[in-house]
């Protein structure tokens, strides 16, 4: 991961630091402790910068425990958290994908906040029940108010924060349409990080300018994810792939082969093999046909030069290709074979006939 240090596994999810945290790690721990120097003058030498440097750990701490919550929920929902990385704006748990229920989406948006405020709530108390007082006093005052902040702002409800996943997942439930979810959070995050930018050029902060961009360019990226996604889903294998295409049958000779292959030179390297049936049985490199005399090409047939080792996975012709996109992203694939119920072949899908497929009907569009 570019930018990213993996530190080791947390629950079994890799977890990472980016190279930005080490900036504000810096920032904070030095600003944090003149703000100690200044409040208790009673501290010498490196101490207050010190403390500040465990207080920014622990504020840290925090950010990945309310990141953890998340990520556990989603395993409980069998969704498989790819990392956890903290970088300049916080942190971010990576999941493999989204839940596929309304109250599934709104469990694990909802996690990371309470246990911000499990944490706010501990802090609050341990400070009060032990007597608190001096230096340490306001290190757990100042975490506490911080994990209360860290949950009240991601409530705010637009994506990519927490409260607007929790808006998307409403509006899933109550229209039955998880896209209209995203794109209503998605606007709804634009709109949140619009107001930051103006509100930071206003008052000179960059910080604030800073996070409403983040927030506004995430939330523009939810947009068209979930625009695509849409558009995916409305489709199946069977609008894609052209039947027959890259398909040869197990009697057929080399001399047709190299034939039919002609019109693809350098479009595909293997062609799928079907018997009379139209089953998939094996398939051939295009480069195999080097290995044989061209002269005998036509009384060789294709089942002599035949690699049934070397299939490409199998689709449904009935299959969205939303689920085929996300296979072929997950798998690191560039082909497919697409099949009837019947099993029968309809044909080869590369991934970049669907890149075409799509920028034909935006092109139509």
């Amino acid at each position: 991961m570019n930018g990213n240090y993996r530190l080791g596994s947390l629950f079994g999810i890799p977890f990472y630091l980016n190279a930005s945290w080490f900036l504000v790690l810096l920032f904070f721990s030095w600003t944090y402790g003149n703000g100690l120097a200044a409040q208790f003058p009673e501290l010498i030498g490196i101490a207050p910068w010190l403390l500040g440097f465990v207080t920014a750990i622990l504020l840290f701490s925090s950010v990945l425990a309310h990141e953890l919550g998340h990520s556990l929920v989603a395993m409980q929902q069998g969704i498989e958290v790819k990392s956890i990385t903290l970088f300049l704006f916080g942190g971010l748990a990576s999941l493999e994908e989204e839940s596929k229920t309304p109250f599934g989406s709104f469990a694990i948006a909802i996690a990371g906040p309470a246990v911000s405020v499990l944490l706010w709530a501990l802090l609050s108390y341990g400070g009060m029940q032990l007597s608190l007082s001096g230096p340490i006093a306001a290190i757990v005052g100042f975490l506490a108010t911080i994990n209360l902040f860290l949950a009240l702002f991601n409530m705010i409800p637009g994506l990519p924060l927490d409260g607007g996943n929790v808006l998307k997942a409403a509006v899933w439930k109550i229209t039955g349409n998880r896209y209209r979810g995203i794109r209503i959070a998605a606007r709804a995050g634009q709109v949140v990080g619009g107001i930051a930018i103006a509100s930071g050029i206003l008052s000179l902060s960059v910080w604030n300018a800073l996070i409403g961009w983040f927030l506004y360019q995430n939330a523009g990226r939810a947009l068209q994810s979930s625009q695509l996604q849409e558009e995916l889903s409305q489709y199946t294998a069977a609008d894609v792939v052209i039947e027959g295409e890259f398909v040869i049958g197990l009697n057929a000779s080399l001399r047709q082969l190299a034939n039919q292959a002609i019109p693809y030179q350098g479009k595909v390297s293997r062609f799928l093999v079907v018997n009379e049936q139209g089953q998939l049985v094996g398939a051939v490199n295009l480069e195999d046909l080097n290995s044989v005399s061209t002269m005998q090409w036509p009384q060789v047939s294709v089942q002599d030069i035949l690699q049934p080792a070397v299939l490409p996975p199998v689709v449904q012709s009935t299959q969205s290709l939303l689920d085929i996109v996300t296979l072929l992203d997950k798998e690191k694939l560039q082909t497919l074979a697409v099949v009837k119920e019947s099993g029968a072949l309809v044909g080869l899908l590369e991934k970049a006939a669907i890149r075409r497929f799509l920028q034909q009907g935006m092109a139509a569009a």
